[in-house]
C-alpha cells in the first residue's frame, strides 16, 4: 500500500441542479414543509404527543438552528387542530370563606357568557328591586305589619303613661328617649323650690315611685325593642318573600343562558344559591336610607361579589391551545395575584387573580426552554411540584416579604392537564438526568434532533421546499435550482461530509436571507448560484479578520514558515482555530530534537501546561507506537522533545500526532522532510492514520499560506485516507488542484506518509531488524548509537517529577 494523490473531482461534491426537478422554488411553495433528515425525531414526537398517560412529556434535544423549535411548533399546531377546545376557567367569590376563592371550569365561551349574565343580573337587581319594594302590594303588606306594631306600641305606651300618672309623674317621648317629670297635687311640674318644702317621708315616697317608674320604662323599652325586632324581621321576611320569585326567575335565566352542558353544574348551582341568599340577606341595601353614603358603599361591596373573573377564556379557539412561553417568569408561567395599597395595607380579592401560561395551556401544549427554567430556581421548584401533583395553586411569591401588611388570598387549586415540550441541548438534557432524576422521569419521551443526516434525492427535494417556505415566509425572492444546489453543497460543507447534510437549518436560513439581499442589490427577481457564492464570500469577509492577520504575520516573517525545500526534524502541521462564530485553518511549524539519554519523549506543551488532555493522549499514543516499532531495542536510550513553534495560546486535540511522529523520525533518521507538504492526522498504536475534524478549513488555511508565499506546484497536504469523504473544499482549492498547482494526498497508515515526505521507503522488520536503506533502518541505526553512547558514558539520570495531564484546554485543534 502507498499514498494516493486525489483528483479534483474527489475534493468536492457537486449537486446537479437539473436533477432537482424544478426551475425555481416558487413551484414548491404549496408543498408541506417536511422534517428534513429528522425521521427518528418526528416519530418520537408523534409518539409523545399521542400518549395521554402522565409522565410522557417531551424532552426535545438538539443544537440551536436545528429546527427543533420550529418543527415542534408546527407539529403541535397540527395536533392541536384535531383536539377539542378545553374549558374556560373562572374564579368566583367564596361567600363562606372569601380568602379562598372558588374555581369553576365551564365549556369554552361559557365563561364570558356567565360573566355577562352576572353583570346583567347585577343591573337588574339595582333597577328591579326598588320597583318591587315600592309597589302597592308590598306597601300594603308592609304598612299592615308596621301598623300592627304601632298599635301594640301605642297600647303599651298608654299603659305606661297611666302608670306614671297614677304616681304623679308626667311622661313624654322625645327623639326615641323617655322623659318623665314629677307633678305636685295640682298637676303642675314640681319645681326645685317646692321639692325643698317636702318632708323626708314625702321625698322617700317620691324616690320609691320614681324607681318603680324607671323599672316600668325599662320593661317597656325592652318589650318595644323586641316587638320592633319582630316587626323588622317580618318586614325583612316580607321583602325576601316578595323578591324571591324574581330572584329565582333571574337565577333560572342565568342557568338557561348557559348553552352548553356544564361538567361542574353542581358547583355552579351551589354558587348561584349562595348568590341568591346573599342578595336576600342584604336586600334592604337596594332601598334609600338616611345614611346614603354608607348604604351605597355596602351595596357596591355586595354587587362586587357577583362578578366573574374569567382567568382563561377559550372562546376564540378552534382546537387545543399551543403556547410557546419565551419568558417563563414566575407570574407569566404560573399566574399571580394583583394587590393594591389601601391605608397602609395591600388588599386584593378574587377578581385580581391572573392566570399564567400553564393554566392557559390546559388541554393543550406548552413549549418551554430548559435554560430559561434553570436560570430561575423558584420557577424550577414550582414546576417540579406541579409535575408531582398535577395541580396548580396560584400564589404571589414574596408576599411574606412585603414591607407592609397584605390581605392573604389562597385560590382553590385546579387540576391542569397539559403536554409539556421542553427544548434543550444534549448537554443540558443529560445534566438534568443526572442532577434531578425525579424531574426527568416526567419527560419519558426523548425527541433527539440529529446534527446531520444521510443525503438522498428526497432530502435534496425537502431542502428545496425549506428554501421555498423561507422565501415565502420572509417575503424574499425565490431561488433557482442552481442556487438551491449551491445551498445543498454548503450544507454538505457544514456537515464535513460528501454523503451527509447538516441539519442546522438556521445557518441555511441565514444564507438564504443574505443571498436574497445580494440578488436584490443587483435588481434580480430570482436568486442564482453566483448570489449564493457572493453571500458566502461576504460572510467570510465579515468574520475572517483574525485569520487574515495571522496569514499576514507569516508573510511579514513574524511567524516562521517554510513551504519549499526540505529540512530535517521540521514540517508544517495543520490546526483549526475556533472563534465561536468562525473557524479557520492555520499552519503551525512542528519541530523535534533527539539525543542519547534515558528520559524518553518530552512534550514541551504538556510540561508548561499549554496542552489539553486529548493532545497529551495523542503524544502518549505516539510514544507507545514508537516503542512498539523498536521493541527489539528496548529499553530505548533516547531523549526527545517535540514542540509547536511560536504557539502561545495552548493546543488541544490529537490531529498533530502524525506530524509530531514524522518530525521525530526525521530527527532520528537524519532524512529531510518535504516542507511544501503539510500534515494533519491522528494515529493509533498500530500506526493507522485516523480521521480528524476541520479538514476543509485546515487545507484551505494552508493553501492560502502557500498562495501568499508563492505556489510552486509542489505544495500540498497529507491527510488520512478516512477523511476523503469529508472533503468539501472551496472552488479556489479545487481549481488549483485541477491545474496541478496544489495537491491533496491521502494515506492509510503513517509509513505511507513518511515515504511521501522523505522519498524513502518506511521499512519493514526482517529477521528482527529493519533494512538499512529505509526510514526505520536509519532510525534503528541512530538508536543503537544512542545505546552505545549511554553504555560507554553513563550519564547521571536527573529525577523529573511526573506531571498529570493538565485539564486546561486551549483553542480547538481537531
Amino acid at each position: 500500500m502507498t499514498y494516493q494523490r486525489l483528483s479534483c473531482d474527489m475534493l468536492r461534491l457537486r449537486v446537479d441542479a437539473p436533477a432537482l426537478g424544478f426551475a425555481d422554488t416558487a413551484e414548491l411553495s404549496g408543498q408541506p414543509l417536511p422534517w428534513i433528515g429528522q425521521d427518528r425525531a418526528e416519530q418520537a414526537a408523534r409518539f409523545g404527543l399521542n400518549m395521554d398517560q402522565a409522565g410522557y412529556n417531551l424532552f426535545v434535544l438538539g443544537e440551536v438552528g436545528s429546527g427543533r423549535s420550529t418543527l415542534m411548533r408546527q407539529m403541535l399546531h397540527a395536533q392541536a387542530a384535531n383536539r377539542s377546545v378545553p374549558p374556560d376557567l373562572c374564579y368566583l367569590h367564596n361567600f363562606d370563606a372569601p380568602e379562598h376563592p372558588r374555581a369553576l371550569r365551564l365549556p369554552a365561551g361559557e365563561g364570558r357568557l356567565l360573566r355577562q349574565l352576572m353583570a346583567q343580573f347585577a343591573k337588574t337587581l339595582q333597577s328591579e328591586i326598588p320597583k318591587w319594594l315600592s309597589g302597592p302590594d308590598f306597601k300594603v303588606k308592609s304598612e299592615r305589619i308596621t301598623s300592627a306594631y304601632k298599635a301594640q306600641e301605642d297600647a303599651s305606651y298608654g299603659e305606661l303613661s297611666a302608670y306614671a300618672e297614677a304616681r304623679n309623674f308626667g311622661l313624654m317621648r322625645e327623639q326615641g328617649n323617655m322623659i318623665f317629670t314629677l307633678k305636685d297635687d295640682k298637676g303642675e311640674a314640681m319645681t326645685p323650690a317646692k321639692s325643698l318644702k317636702l318632708s323626708r317621708e314625702q321625698r322617700a315616697a317620691i324616690d320609691s315611685a320614681e324607681e318603680a317608674l324607671q323599672k316600668e320604662i325599662t320593661k317597656f323599652l325592652e318589650t318595644t325593642r323586641a316587638k320592633e325586632r319582630v316587626m323588622n324581621d317580618a318586614l325583612a321576611a316580607l321583602r325576601r318573600q316578595t323578591m324571591k320569585p324574581m330572584l329565582e326567575r333571574e337565577m333560572q335565566t342565568i342557568r338557561n343562558g348557559l348553552r352548553k352542558q356544564i361538567k361542574d353544574s353542581v358547583k355552579l348551582g351551589a354558587y348561584l344559591e349562595q348568590v341568591q341568599h346573599e342578595i336576600l340577606e342584604n336586600i334592604e341595601l337596594f332601598q334609600p336610607s338616611e345614611d346614603e353614603e354608607t348604604r351605597l358603599e355596602a351595596l357596591v361591596d355586595v354587587l362586587s361579589h357577583l362578578r366573574v373573573n374569567v382567568v382563561v377564556d377559550n372562546h376564540a379557539l378552534t382546537g387545543a391551545p399551543v403556547i410557546v412561553e419565551d419568558n417563563p417568569l414566575f407570574r407569566a408561567l404560573f399566574g399571580g395575584i394583583e394587590y393594591e395599597p389601601d391605608n397602609d395595607m395591600l388588599v386584593t380579592d378574587f377578581s385580581r387573580i391572573r392566570a399564567g401560561s400553564l393554566l392557559k395551556a390546559h388541554g393543550g401544549f406548552l413549549m418551554l426552554h430548559l435554560r430559561d427554567l434553570l436560570a430561575d430556581p423558584p420557577v424550577w421548584e414550582k414546576l417540579r411540584r406541579f409535575l408531582r401533583s398535577g395541580r396548580l395553586q396560584i400564589e404571589e411569591p414574596g408576599m411574606m416579604l412585603a414591607p407592609i401588611a397584605a390581605v392573604s388570598l389562597e385560590p382553590e387549586p385546579v387540576d391542569v392537564y397539559v403536554k409539556l415540550v421542553l427544548i434543550a441541548s444534549v448537554d443540558e438534557y443529560y445534566a438534568v438526568q443526572e442532577a434531578d432524576p425525579e424531574f426527568a422521569r416526567h419527560f419519558r419521551c426523548k425527541v433527539d434532533f440529529v446534527e446531520s443526516f444521510t443525503a438522498t434525492p428526497s432530502s435534496c427535494h425537502a431542502t428545496a421546499i425549506f428554501v421555498a417556505h423561507t422565501c415565502q415566509r420572509l417575503g424574499l425572492p425565490h431561488f433557482t435550482a442552481a442556487a438551491v444546489a449551491v445551498l445543498i453543497e454548503e450544507s454538505h460543507r457544514a456537515a464535513e461530509d460528501q454523503t451527509r447534510q447538516s441539519a442546522t437549518f438556521g445557518v441555511s436560513e441565514a444564507l438564504v436571507i443574505e443571498s436574497s439581499a445580494v440578488a436584490r442589490l443587483r435588481g434580480a427577481h430570482l436568486v442564482d448560484a453566483h448570489d449564493v457564492h457572493a453571500a458566502t464570500q461576504a460572510r467570510k469577509h465579515r468574520h475572517n479578520s483574525p485569520e487574515q492577520r495571522l496569514q499576514e504575520s507569516i508573510v511579514d516573517g513574524d511567524r516562521l514558515m517554510d513551504v519549499t525545500g526540505h529540512k530535517v526534524a521540521q514540517l508544517n502541521g495543520l490546526t483549526v482555530i475556533d472563534l465561536g462564530d468562525y473557524e479557520f485553518g492555520f499552519p503551525v511549524r512542528v519541530t523535534a530534537r533527539t539525543y542519547a539519554g534515558h528520559e524518553g519523549l518530552l512534550n514541551i506543551e504538556r510540561e508548561v501546561e499549554m496542552s489539553g488532555p486529548i493532545h497529551d493522549k495523542g503524544v502518549l499514543i505516539l510514544q507507545s507506537y514508537l516503542n512498539a516499532l523498536f521493541v527489539h531495542l528496548a529499553p530505548l536510550a533516547m531523549n526527545a522533545s517535540v514542540v509547536f513553534e511560536q504557539e502561545y495560546s495552548g493546543v488541544e486535540g490529537d490531529s498533530a500526532s502524525c506530524a509530531e511522529l514524522y518530525a521525530l523520525l526525521s530527527s532520528l533518521s537524519g532524512l529531510p522532510l518535504h516542507q511544501g507538504i503539510a500534515v494533519t492526522g491522528a494515529l493509533n498504536q498500530r500506526g493507522e492514520m485516523l480521521p480528524v475534524g476541520g479538514i476543509n478549513e485546515k487545507i484551505e488555511g494552508y493553501f492560502q499560506t502557500c498562495e501568499l508565499l508563492g505556489l510552486d506546484g509542489q505544495q500540498g497536504v497529507l491527510i488520512p485516507g478516512r477523511n476523503r469523504r469529508h472533503l468539501m473544499l472551496s472552488p479556489q482549492v479545487v481549481d488549483a488542484v485541477s491545474q496541478g498547482r496544489f495537491h491533496i494526498y491521502t494515506a492509510e497508515w503513517v509509513g505511507e506518509g513518511m515515504a511521501l515526505l522523505t522519498g524513502v521507503p518506511f521499512g519493514t522488520r526482517e529477521l528482527g531488524h529493519y533494512p538499512a536503506d529505509t526510514v526505520l533502518g536509519l532510525v534503528q541505526k541512530t538508536l543503537q548509537a544512542f545505546r552505545r553512547a549511554c553504555d560507554v558514558l553513563p550519564a547521571h539520570r536527573p529525577l523529573r517529577a511526573s506531571k498529570p495531564a493538565p485539564k486546561r484546554a486551549g483553542p480547538r485543534e481537531p
